[in-house]
């Protein structure tokens, strides 16, 4: 284990790169999401709740790998989306991201999309 980084993401191992479309706020986590590195999702889905847009799109398709940590990030996001009249969509989960939220049942609360054409309005 990486004593240096414990609590904090190691460089490289996942980048967020968030962008407003129209009514939504899109959001394209790269690499691994888990207990190190969940912290750099977190942060941008409050800023963009706190900042009034409930209504997130989470493009997966650059995700490797979601712990349970990472699942409990878009978890709570969604419950102050929801709260606040807006949801979280995913789209194009890799197979093995996909497994997660289908072993936990998580993707019954979420609504999945196929391609970002088809989650964003418009």
């Amino acid at each position: 284990m990486d004593r240096e980084n414990i609590g904090s993401a190691p460089p490289a191992r996942l980048r967020v790169e968030v962008r407003t479309v129209d009514e939504s706020e899109l959001l394209a986590p790269v690499g691994e999401l888990d207990h190190y590195t969940s912290e750099l999702l977190r942060s941008p889905l409050d800023q963009a709740l706190d900042a009034g847009r409930a209504r997130l799109v989470v493009d997966c398709s650059g995700l490797e790998f979601c712990d349970s940590t990472g699942l409990n990030v878009l978890l709570g996001a969604r419950l102050r989306a929801e709260a606040a009249g807006g949801g979280v969509h995913l789209v194009g989960m890799r197979p093995a991201v996909a497994r997660v939220f289908h072993i936990t049942g998580a993707e019954a609360v979420f609504t999945v999309h196929e391609t970002l054409a088809t989650a964003l309005p418009g």
